[in-house]
């Protein structure tokens, strides 16, 4: 059974920074591409940074320059560091897990965690 928590979630002041966290045990790094998305209410779920197997890192156009995604395999975990933050980031953030197909063609999964609530209000 896979399990993706996130933690660090919270309310802060635009301009403001949070950092979240995401466990991710049993989650091989270099056979699953791991993300971050956000859904606001009334919106779509959409990406906001993905951590492919080859730590490469790639992000929505709206937080390049603000937000920075990485991953810590002796932990297990996927962070997300969010710096100035604007009332438009305010959303659920969720930790994510794609199997990438590198090992065994045909084999597929995906994980979702239980979802962070991120405020940014004055």
């Amino acid at each position: 059974q896979v399990q993706l928590v996130e933690s660090g979630g919270g309310s802060v002041q635009p301009g403001g920074s949070l950092r979240l966290s995401c466990a991710a045990p049993r989650v091989d790094f270099s056979a699953y591409n791991m993300g971050w998305y956000r859904q606001a209410p009334g919106k779509q779920r959409e990406l906001v940074a993905r951590i492919t197997t080859v730590d490469e890192r790639e992000y929505a156009e709206s937080v390049k320059g603000r937000f920075t995604a990485s991953r810590d395999t002796a932990k297990n975990t996927i962070d997300l560091q969010m710096n100035n933050l604007q009332p438009e980031d305010t959303a659920v953030y969720y930790c994510h897990a794609e199997y990438s197909g590198r090992y065994q063609k045909s084999y597929s999964a995906i994980y979702w965690g239980q979802g962070t609530q991120v405020t940014v209000s004055s």
